[in-house]
């Protein structure tokens, strides 16, 4: 199925840069793996090298590159834990200006990876908020 038909909501709430990239990617992926997980896994780490998510959406990253040590590594055979789109790799001055944008408490007293955990968590409330107004304007 093409990537346009299977794009992910919070991409369809992003830049067209960021569909554009997860699309094609999760193309390329389809042709290679066939579709299912692996194709969505391979397009959000295309996606993930130049955007990051930030409350229920992807925004453009200052920086090309890794977001965090999974993606660093790479390779099929090494299976870590993500930063589920938070750049982790980020100085910590950025990831407080996106702590203070998503309203997380607290955020000027806790380390690098505190404020990482700290924006996965607002990041997933946000999205689940988003998802949840979408369904209720389906119903209508």
């Amino acid at each position: 199925m093409p990537g346009r038909e299977v794009l992910p909501s919070t991409l369809r709430r992003s830049p067209e840069k960021a569909q554009e990239t997860w699309a094609k990617t999760h193309d390329s992926a389809v042709e290679t793996y066939g579709e299912g997980q692996r194709s969505h896994r391979t397009a959000f780490a295309a996606l993930k090298h130049s955007f990051e998510k930030v409350g229920d959406h992807w925004e453009p990253k200052g920086r090309k590159g890794p977001s965090d040590a999974q993606a660093a590594g790479g390779g099929p055979a090494r299976r870590a834990p993500t930063a589920s789109g938070v750049d982790a790799n980020a100085p910590k001055g950025h990831l407080m200006e996106v702590a203070k944008k998503l309203d997380v408490p607290g955020r000027s007293r806790m380390t690098k990876a505190e404020l990482v955990g700290a924006i996965q968590k607002a990041n997933a409330r946000s999205t689940a908020e988003a998802r949840g107004r979408d369904k209720g304007r389906r119903k209508r």
